[in-house]
């Protein structure tokens, strides 16, 4: 394919991706039963859900084990958002709890037009995965932060960067500490295609990364295809179980067995 980005290289971008996905780690490990129901699912809830989405068998286990391998992936996606920052210019990642815990410290000589409040020589960034994932208090908490450290450099702003924002913005950020409305011109809520506008100085440099990104991801896999590809085999293991079960439909044999998963010492279950 043929290379657009100006401000990552190909091979750095390559690299951050295949980092991104080494760091899902044992999420990406096989599910067998046994795994499966390491924290005894819901059969009651399993059920519902297959009669009431017409769904298969096959297609509700699949989706239980996307379930359990999603609820830590947003960290992983925190990991790709932040550190791709390391390699564009004037940027820097500092390491996880040191230079005061920030996730990124953008520097321009040249200066960094700040809207409806001048110019400054560097940023400071706390960056969130979606809109909605801090509450009042931590939201204040991070205020608080911002402020200190406008305090301590008049030449600086703090940005609360967005992945998933309400909408594309670089707006003064208001919030509420101690009960009170708090704002300031220089503590920004800016969405990530507006920072990496800031940043790379092109305008739609958000977009163009999105539009490789698949392209590179699908590459990266098939190259770790031996090492990262998962074989579940939860739904093998219930038709051999519902196979041992004296019932003639196929269905009731696997509800039997999925019953047996989180009520196997319940009263008539352990029959």
């Amino acid at each position: 394919m043929m290379w657009n980005l100006t401000f990552i290289s190909e091979e750095d971008f390559t690299n951050h991706v295949k980092s991104t996905i080494e760091k899902y780690g044992e999420k990406l490990e096989s599910f067998d039963l046994k795994r499966f129901n390491k924290n005894i699912i819901d059969p009651i809830k399993l059920i519902f859900d297959k009669t009431v989405y017409q769904s298969s068998w096959e297609e509700i286990v699949s989706n239980e084990i996307f379930r359990q391998r999603d609820k830590s992936n947003n960290n992983d996606i925190g990991y790709f958002h932040q550190r791709i920052f390391q390699y564009i210019k004037n940027c820097h990642v500092p390491p996880n709890g040191e230079e005061g815990g920030w996730d990124v410290i953008y520097e321009n000589p040249d200066g960094i037009p700040i809207p409806d409040a001048g110019i400054v020589h560097t940023v400071y960034v706390e960056m969130k995965n979606k809109h909605n994932t801090m509450n009042s208090a931590s939201a204040g908490k991070t205020f608080i932060k911002m402020q200190n450290q406008l305090l301590n450099d008049d030449d600086c702003a703090c940005f609360l960067v967005e992945a998933i924002a309400q909408r594309s913005q670089n707006i003064k950020w208001e919030t509420t500490v101690d009960k009170k409305k708090v704002g300031h011109k220089l503590i920004r809520r800016v969405s990530l295609d507006q920072f990496y506008a800031l940043v790379t100085g092109q305008e739609d440099a958000f977009y163009q990364m999105c539009m490789v990104l698949p392209a590179i991801i699908e590459r990266v896999v098939k190259d770790l295809e031996g090492t990262i590809v998962p074989h579940d085999t939860v739904i093998d293991e219930l038709r051999e179980l519902a196979a041992k079960q004296d019932i003639e439909s196929e269905d009731l044999a696997i509800a039997m067995a999925v019953y047996m998963l989180g009520f196997g010492t319940y009263k008539g279950f352990n029959q």
